[in-house]
């Protein structure tokens, strides 16, 4: 769920669930201007997912940090960044997973023998 710590302003609507990934390896600040009475600012640090809720028509920009000063490098219109909400029929509740490399199938037991590590004795 998107943490919300500047509610939109209640004369908004049509909000949307979005995501910026920072895919670089340099601090930068996400922040949206274009709404009236609403201020967004957030530091995103290197390959850090930022969720959070925003008007469709809100307008995302991204500054970069350089040393001492930020430079506006990207502004990416929040439609362009929604993120899909599973609905509730995706939710899967059973103890096998797929793993999507792979497609094999993953059970998680609780499994309480002792492990062996290559090399290592177990301790019993």
């Amino acid at each position: 769920m998107a943490q919300i710590l500047d509610p939109l302003p209640p004369e908004q609507s049509g909000k949307v669930l979005c995501c910026y990934i920072n895919a670089t390896s340099k601090i930068q600040v996400a922040r949206i201007t274009n709404i009236p009475n609403w201020y967004f600012e957030r530091v995103v640090f290197p390959g850090q997912r930022l969720v959070f809720e925003a008007p469709i028509e809100g307008q995302m920009e991204i500054h970069t940090g350089m040393m001492a000063s930020a430079i506006l490098s990207d502004t990416i219109p929040c439609d362009r960044l929604l993120l899909d909400e599973p609905s509730s029929s995706e939710f899967n509740t059973d103890s096998v997973v797929t793993d999507p490399i792979s497609t094999k199938s993953i059970v998680q037991t609780n499994n309480t023998k002792p492990l062996t590590v290559a090399g290592l004795a177990s301790v019993e």
